[in-house]
């Protein structure tokens, strides 16, 4: 799908891994709705990128939220081709520590975001895509989510994180195939350690460590090589129903 003049909606979108998805495609001249909690961070964002970005304050664990989103999105710019589901959450902790037992309203939480937010927001997309007309190659839209490295190889702590990630992967494929009738495609991404606001609270020290286990390029990955990822899905049609390792071949430790 072409990136000039389509519509995107992007979770998370005003920080990390999404704010740089939202400069990348206002670049390319795309619209752009924002989509995120932090209401500071979103209205800067788009007050900096001007008429071709609308901001909208976003819970995507609340249903509602997310519906009235992604109709101001779909009202503002006439329509949704992209949505890139950027927004998420992790918390540490594990089944049993010194501490107590793993707290479950903490698990709830990472789930209701990280896996039923991005469930809530494919439903909405793809009832707002419908109403596209295709493209040159059949396409009414495109849909990309974040999975993540600990959806494959967790560490200790990560369970609940862990689990919401393995559920964005587990749903990728079976969503592929039901939207492909409609001209719809759908991809997840799965970044290892990106030098991002999720991962500026860790230890500079651990950051080191964890680069050593990458074999190339030694160093945490950076947001615009995960926006450049999202553009080339959205730009190759026959990417499809898969999940991409986005993490320089690292396996990392169990701690």
């Amino acid at each position: 799908m072409k990136i000039e003049n389509r519509v995107f909606i992007i979770t998370g979108g005003a920080s990390g891994l999404g704010e740089s998805c939202t400069r990348l495609f206002v670049e390319q001249g795309a619209k752009v709705g924002i989509l995120d909690i932090n209401e500071d961070q979103g209205e800067n964002l788009a007050r900096e990128l001007g008429k071709s970005v609308v901001f909208c304050t976003t819970d995507v664990s609340d249903e509602n939220s997310v519906r009235e989103a992604l109709e101001t999105v779909s009202n503002t710019f006439g329509g949704i081709h992209v949505a890139v589901n950027c927004a998420g959450l992790i918390y540490g902790a594990k089944v049993h520590s010194k501490k107590g037992l793993f707290p479950m309203d903490k698990f709830n939480k990472v789930i209701q975001v990280n896996l039923i937010g991005t469930m809530n927001v494919v439903r909405y997309a793809v009832q707002e895509m419908l109403k596209n007309e295709p493209d040159e190659n059949g396409e009414r839209g495109v849909i990309v989510n974040t999975a993540s490295a600990a959806a494959f190889g967790g560490q200790l702590g990560q369970a609940a994180y862990s689990a919401s990630k393995a559920g964005v992967v587990g749903m990728t494929l079976p969503i592929a195939r039901e939207i492909g009738d409609y001209g719809m495609r759908i991809v997840a991404i799965s970044p290892g350690l990106f030098d991002t606001q999720m991962s500026s609270g860790m230890p500079e020290s651990f950051k080191q460590e964890v680069a050593q286990h990458i074999p190339f390029p030694k160093r945490l990955g950076k947001p615009s090589e995960y926006a450049a990822m999202v553009r080339h899905i959205v730009e190759n049609p026959y990417l499809n129903g898969t999940t991409i390792m986005l993490d320089g071949a690292a396996q990392l430790p169990a701690k």
